[in-house]
């Protein structure tokens, strides 16, 4: 696989990644709450991946040929995207400083809850489904399916840095205005309230 590719899509991907979204609230929220926001990215980077793998294995042409896959996917991103969204609305409070103060919850658990966010997106999805195949050689020495897998790995790469970033640097710069901070967690549920609304109205209007 010509590494030329490999860069080609690697700027087309970068330009999804630091377009804000869902991922991009997850993240600052995280900053924001927990005391590491590695846990939380590193879930966004296994749901992202979960979707490569998923495209890769053939499975996403599956799912286009029956909408009503697609339809119940939405749903359940979009209910897990308000659900969170409203979580951050009721408590948006930011975690004092301290040694022996435990996390807001198990590391696993915002692992699971960060793939869970980008695991559940349909448009992180349809990306692929529409991306991927335009960066890989039908004849080339590699299957098709390898070659998505790396591909996908070059974009979950992307989404850890950036995200990882976006993370601490909510954390680093907002830390220590709690005002500011908590503004910004509202924010970050607003946003995530109403992209997870959206999908839902885009979908059933849809149907």
């Amino acid at each position: 696989m010509p590494a030329s590719l490999i860069v080609a899509f690697w700027g087309v991907s970068l330009l999804f990644v630091i377009t804000p979204g869902a991922d991009w609230a997850f993240a600052i929220t995280a900053g924001l709450r927990d005391r590491s926001v590695a846990p939380a990215v590193g879930g966004l980077m296994l749901g992202h991946f979960g979707m490569t793998l998923i495209v890769a294995a053939g499975v996403g042409t599956v799912v286009s040929e029956y909408p009503v896959v697609l339809t119940v996917l939405t749903m359940v991103g979009a209910a897990y995207l308000v659900r969170l969204g409203l979580a951050a609305l009721k408590s948006p409070g930011i975690p004092e400083e301290s040694k022996d103060a435990p996390p807001s919850a198990p590391w696993w658990a915002r692992l699971l809850k960060g793939a869970g966010v980008s695991g559940t997106n349909p448009k992180v999805f349809l990306l692929f489904l529409a991306l991927l195949p335009q960066f890989t050689i039908p004849d080339g020495n590699w299957s098709l399916s390898r070659q998505m897998a790396v591909l996908g790995l070059v974009h979950t790469l992307s989404c850890g840095a950036v995200y990882l970033c976006v993370g601490v640097a909510a954390r680093a710069v907002l830390k220590a205005r709690p005002v500011v901070a908590r503004a910004v967690t509202r924010t970050s549920g607003v946003a995530m309230t109403v992209i997870g609304t959206l999908m839902l109205i885009e979908r059933l209007a849809q149907r």
